[in-house]
């Protein structure tokens, strides 16, 4: 069961781009639902930070959660993008935010990372957070890895 898994798993990562999330955040569980609701070319594959996927494709790529613990866009074969430089991937991706994520990309990463720094420091406390994960609808389950 565990290399059907691994096998499905590869398949996957290799023809979708992969959000990695803070699935305790509700900023963030609202986050991906936007990115879901105008995913119009089924581009992306979503896990939470938490789960076991999460963590497995955060080993692969020596991302350490202590000092990144937000939005993750993994392309594969190509890059990994992290904080507000995964948001502009993501929203490049996403009908109506092309340009506004291009116009937002000539603003250099480490004043964009200020911004998103303080926002992500201060999720739980302005947005909360939830017990658990989300778990996904039955409709949406197969966008989740």
């Amino acid at each position: 069961m565990q290399q059907i898994w691994w096998s499905y798993l590869c398949m996957v990562e290799s023809s979708k781009k992969i959000i990695l999330f803070d699935g305790v955040c509700n900023l963030c569980n609202s986050s991906i639902q936007f990115v879901i609701k105008r995913d119009e070319a089924d581009l992306f594959r979503y896990a939470a930070l938490q789960s076991d996927v999460g963590q497995q494709l955060l080993q692969e790529r020596n991302i350490n959660t202590n000092t990144i613990d937000s939005i993750i866009l993994i392309d594969p074969g190509v890059a990994y993008y992290v904080k507000s430089d995964a948001a502009l991937q993501i929203g490049r991706h996403l009908k109506g935010y092309r340009t506004l994520s291009r116009f937002l990309n000539l603003i250099p990463s480490s004043l964009r990372n200020i911004v998103y720094d303080f926002v992500a420091k201060n999720r739980y406390k302005w947005y909360g957070r939830k017990d658990q994960c989300m778990i996904p609808t039955p409709e949406l389950k197969a966008k989740f890895l």
